[in-house]
């Protein structure tokens, strides 16, 4: 993670870690090696998740669940599904190799779609009994953010509704300079996109260098 990245974490509480112990009896030393750590964002409030980041403090392996809610539906319809399941930590539970490391689990890791997100749970494992203890610390969340080329995108289709609403329909054809604009604009908008490599399609009303009315659709 960068320093700008590190700066733009969402602000999340991070419960105490629950243990799961065998038998009736909590205070008994030997546990299941399983604890599980609930993340609770801002109450109302969703998140679009890039990435989990967090220092391992000897946990074996770890699983992502994620409380997902679909825009406008209750609080009450969120649903927990897994994201990741048994995340490698550490090379061998019995050895140090990895147990005080920073790791960051990125969305293009995950299962399923990691969108409308309001809470977090991270499943623990640690099957060696030569840890007492173990759990996650400095548990970040990373929001979604939008990429230069999505947002040139996004600012030049709202342009062009905008250029739509306005042309005039007494005549039955659009202002010839208005028309005129919109091409450069999607030419010069082709011209990045091909730069960035991107997988986006912007098609070029052009024939042997020119505009051609003809090929314009006229509503």
């Amino acid at each position: 993670m960068s320093n700008d990245d590190v700066i733009k974490h969402v602000t999340c509480t991070v419960k105490p870690p629950v243990y799961l112990h065998f038998g009736d009896s909590k205070e008994d030393p030997s546990h299941s090696g399983v604890c599980v750590l609930d993340v609770n964002l801002p109450f109302g409030k969703s998140v679009n998740v890039e990435a989990i980041s967090f220092k391992n403090s000897y946990t074996a392996f770890v699983s992502v669940r994620l409380q997902r809610r679909t825009p406008g539906q209750e609080a009450a319809a969120a649903k927990w599904v897994t994201a990741v399941r048994d995340f490698p930590l550490m090379k061998n539970p019995h050895t140090e190799a990895g147990s005080q490391d920073f790791y960051a689990i990125r969305r293009t890791q995950m299962q399923i779609e990691a969108d409308h997100v309001t809470a977090l749970r991270l499943i623990l494992r640690q099957p060696s009994c030569a840890w007492l203890t173990f759990s996650l610390e400095d548990i970040r969340i990373f929001p979604r953010t939008q990429t230069e080329t999505d947002k040139e995108l996004s600012d030049w289709l709202s342009a062009l509704t905008l250029v739509d609403r306005h042309s005039d329909v007494e005549e039955g054809l659009p202002d010839p300079q208005t028309v005129s604009c919109s091409l450069q604009q999607m030419w010069a908008l082709t011209e990045v996109m091909q730069s960035s490599q991107s997988s986006a399609s912007i098609g070029r009303f052009d024939v042997d260098g020119c505009y051609d009315v003809n090929f314009l659709s006229v509503t």
